[in-house]
């Protein structure tokens, strides 16, 4: 059961939903469905990824439903969340996708120094906060895009890209109902899919998921509901394929 599972989890092209798995295994309730597919989501981090490198864009978004009047990096009752993405020449590489509880620069900071490999070029809008990646080995690029708000998918593309691909996801396969306390478990999955968006084969993503699965130490369904407890420094990412 647990092997149909993982073979449907990674043959779906965007994902399953808890009562897609139910209905497709069988199984007796959405509650099952629910715990099996956080279980597999939690074996889609792998520990000792390699950081990213090169040329890489930066930048923050808001996960969650519609707020009226927030502006800025304030994130009212959504989710903040911090999203790297190689460029790869006309392309995105990898990437790195994080919930992080503020925008300041200690939580983005923490961020880049985790995912990203020193002497990496990190390409970001103007916020402040950022500054502080040069004294940590990094070369920053700055696209300034407070006069102009309507240009930053052009002036950041790559990550606006994966931004609205993430969105585009959580509202089409989960239909958007993600509460904030699970979200990092569903960053996961996305990254470990979009990470391995060009593989040809499905049964490599099916023997990666079962590999990282044995490796990964089991959870009780009381665990599973409580916000996942990871240090700020680790990002919610999966390596590359």
């Amino acid at each position: 059961m647990w092997f149909r599972a993982m073979w449907y989890v990674t043959s779906q092209k965007n994902g399953a939903s808890a009562l897609g798995l139910q209905r497709v295994l069988g199984l007796g309730s959405y509650q099952t469905a629910w715990t099996w597919l956080h279980k597999l989501r939690r074996a889609m981090v792998r520990p000792g990824r390699d950081h990213l490198t090169g040329w890489v864009e930066v930048d923050e978004t808001y996960v969650g439903g519609w707020e009226e009047g927030m502006k800025g990096r304030r994130r009212g009752e959504k989710s903040l969340v911090i999203i790297a993405a190689q460029v790869v020449g006309n392309g995105i590489g990898r990437i790195r996708m994080q919930v992080i509880p503020d925008a300041s620069g200690g939580s983005l900071c923490s961020f880049i120094e985790s995912s990203v490999e020193p002497g990496s070029t990190i390409h970001t809008d103007g916020w402040q906060a950022y500054a502080s990646i040069v004294k940590k080995g990094y070369t920053h690029e700055v696209s300034p895009i407070r006069a102009r708000p309507r240009e930053a998918s052009k002036l950041l593309p790559h990550v606006h890209r994966v931004a609205s691909l993430l969105k585009r996801w959580l509202l089409g396969t989960h239909q958007g109902a993600v509460e904030p306390q699970h979200l990092p478990y569903y960053l996961d999955e996305f990254t470990f899919r979009f990470n391995r968006r060009t593989s040809q084969s499905r049964g490599k993503l099916f023997y990666r998921l079962m590999q990282q699965a044995v490796a990964t130490e089991p959870i009780t369904y009381a665990a599973l509901v409580q916000p996942p407890q990871r240090s700020p420094a680790k990002p919610q990412e999966v390596g590359a394929t």
